[in-house]
């Protein structure tokens, strides 16, 4: 777990995408996914963040990706 500071901000995010719709993030044009957060922002996430977490069925889950002041990724996890 990566600890969080006051400039970092914290974005959650509820997925369940079976695993046909995750195909997407193994085609080499395609860099990033656009994901909206639970509180409704859009959001740009590399899909080599998603790509750990699928599963023969999909993803399935709530993830929390914490960001620097700099917009760089610190973690990104699974929560449930």
């Amino acid at each position: 777990m990566t600890s969080t500071n006051h400039t970092d901000t914290v974005f959650y995010f509820s997925v369940n995408a079976p695993y046909e719709q995750c195909e997407v993030l193994y085609i080499p044009s395609m860099p990033d996914v656009v994901m909206v957060s639970e509180s409704g922002l859009s959001v740009q996430v590399p899909t080599n963040r998603l790509r750990p977490f699928v599963k023969p069925n999909g993803i399935k889950g709530r993830f929390k990706m914490v960001v620097d002041a700099n917009k760089k990724i610190k973690s990104f996890e699974r929560l449930a």
